[in-house]
């Protein structure tokens, strides 16, 4: 925070990623009374993965070879005017679930360039001594949004609807547009220092560091299957607690409030190890165990807070490694393979969590989830280290 761009950014970013869980919870609640099923609300959340999946590491290589500045004043721009089609068609009466389909794609195209670029630029805005806690603070105000914006979104759902959820989303990017105008950053990488090739080349890079490959294999293995959040409590809210909207909003906001510690947590340490992945990954499955087994509204509730502490300890260390073990000429590459690990798998996870709930419930897709997390630890714990130099020890 001693940055000033940094600190530029960080206030933009935290507006603008709480008015996008507003609108994240709003149109999970929308879609699900709507359709009345949860296969479909997977299907329409997985609209918007299926451009990242399709197309995301081709962002990595954008993101490398242009100003990531400008680049993001225009994603930026894309994301709000998206959210303000979604509001005039929910003001006029005309929010049907195809229009959401298309809206959610179109942001999904929007993000196969932003997400990478995002997480580079945050190592354009601080010293490279302090990119550890850059990174930390970045995964902070994602998860501090998961708590206003839900919590906001569960209060705009029970008084007025889901209407002005998409306005607030809209008038937020207001704020981040403006932070990127005022930023300067501290470094200006030439473009000609940037390293020839392509998404090979940078998986060709990624595959020959340990450190790189590893984190990525797990957060493919946890975020095809732990991460449906926006699938699951919407369900668990309404079928197994038989609640509301507001009831939804409570458990987002717990979930939520978790995340915030646990990359809080994530921000004490400097130089994320090999285990601490896998007892994050192993505390992540545990905890979902315990929400899948909780009788109640509270027990779950309490439950869903431990679980956002280990799930986003898990996320912010691995986000952080690669971030602080890639080549700057390769760190936009690596970070849109991250992106397509944990936002691309979205559109086959969404819906296999929305046929588990179908078809067995959402209490078994979140022991499906939680089977995930553990094989996840029991692959790295059983990875070797290389003993050769560029290995990082426990890495």
């Amino acid at each position: 925070m001693r940055s000033q761009p940094f600190r530029w950014y960080f206030a933009g970013q935290i507006a603008s990623a709480s008015g996008t869980f507003v609108q994240t919870t709003a149109v999970g609640w929308l879609v699900l009374r709507l359709t009345g099923s949860p296969a479909s609300l997977g299907l329409v959340l997985a609209a918007g993965g299926l451009p990242p999946l399709l197309l995301g590491p081709w962002g990595g290589v954008v993101a490398d070879r242009v100003d990531l500045r400008r680049l993001l004043i225009g994603t930026q721009i894309a994301s709000g005017l998206l959210a303000a089609a979604l509001w005039a068609a929910a003001a006029a009466g005309h929010a049907s679930v195809p229009l959401v389909i298309a809206v959610t794609m179109a942001g999904g195209v929007v993000q196969i360039v932003d997400a990478p670029a995002r997480q580079a630029f945050v190592a354009r805005l601080v010293p490279p001594a302090d990119l550890a806690s850059a990174a930390s603070v970045n995964g902070i105000v994602m998860n501090s949004a998961r708590v206003v914006g839900p919590a906001l979104a569960g209060v705009l759902i029970a008084t007025i609807g889901t209407t002005p959820c998409f306005a607030v989303n809209a008038v937020s990017y207001l704020a981040v547009v403006g932070a990127l105008l005022a930023i300067k950053p501290l470094d200006t990488p030439a473009r000609a220092a940037v390293k020839a090739g392509g998404v090979l080349a940078g998986i060709r890079y990624a595959r020959t560091r340990q450190q790189l490959w590893l984190p990525l294999t797990m957060m493919a293995l946890v975020g095809l299957l732990a991460f449906n959040f926006a699938v699951l409590l919407p369900v668990l809210a309404e079928q197994t607690f038989h609640g509301s909207g507001g009831t939804y909003g409570l458990m987002s906001t717990m979930l939520s409030i978790g995340s915030v510690a646990g990359s809080l947590a994530v921000g004490l340490v400097r130089h994320p190890r090999r285990t601490y992945l896998v007892a994050a990954s192993l505390a992540f499955g545990l905890s979902l165990v315990a929400t899948a087994a909780a009788p109640n509204l509270l027990t779950a509730c309490a439950a869903l807070v431990i679980t956002g502490i280990a799930a986003f300890c898990f996320v912010t260390l691995a986000s952080t490694a690669l971030q602080l073990h890639s080549d700057p000429a390769y760190r936009g590459r690596i970070m849109a393979l991250w992106v397509f690990v944990y936002l691309g798998t979205t559109p086959i996870g969404s819906v296999i969590t929305g046929w588990i709930c179908d078809s067995a419930g959402p209490r078994a897709a979140l022991l499906v989830g939680a089977a995930a997390c553990l094989g996840a630890a029991a692959i790295a714990a059983r990875v070797h280290t290389p003993p050769h130099p560029d290995a990082e020890q426990d890495s």
